[in-house]
């Protein structure tokens, strides 16, 4: 028997504002800078999209190191130290954002801006702007 196709149905008004003042707390306390973990410690970390699931018991937080501290290699270190304390950021949600449950967390590096930067260098490229800007010939009848 063929597996009916599940769609996702796009985030409700709730999920997102929720998740906005998830966003907005995760934010507040990573810029604390209180943490102990030396792998966070003075790190700029922009938190940039959570994704809650429509139960509201699931959050994936994606996150970017701030452009000036970037490394090769310490998004990775960097999202391994805040799943490592999202039992923490849990507690401090909990006490931060009304609900009635508060959420398991899962950080994940934000890499949309890597790919839109790509993408502008290939739209900048020579060769692509010479294909872009030839004229298609008319079709013959």
């Amino acid at each position: 028997m063929p597996r009916k196709k599940t769609i996702t149905p796009k985030a409700g008004q709730r999920q997102l504002r929720i998740g906005e003042e998830i966003r907005h707390a995760l934010s507040g306390f990573i810029a604390d800078n209180s943490l102990a973990d030396p792998d966070l410690a003075g790190r700029m970390i922009t938190v940039t999209l959570v994704k809650i699931s429509p139960d509201l018991r699931n959050a994936t937080i994606f996150i970017a190191p701030f452009a000036a501290s970037r490394e090769p290699g310490e998004a990775k270190v960097i999202v391994r130290a805040l799943n490592r304390a999202a039992g923490y950021f849990r507690g401090e949600l909990a006490r931060a954002v009304e609900m009635r449950v508060s959420p398991q967390l899962r950080f994940k590096i934000d890499d949309s801006f890597d790919e839109a930067s790509r993408i502008e260098s290939l739209l900048h490229d020579p060769v692509v702007r010479a294909d872009v800007a030839k004229k298609p010939e008319p079709e013959a009848d």
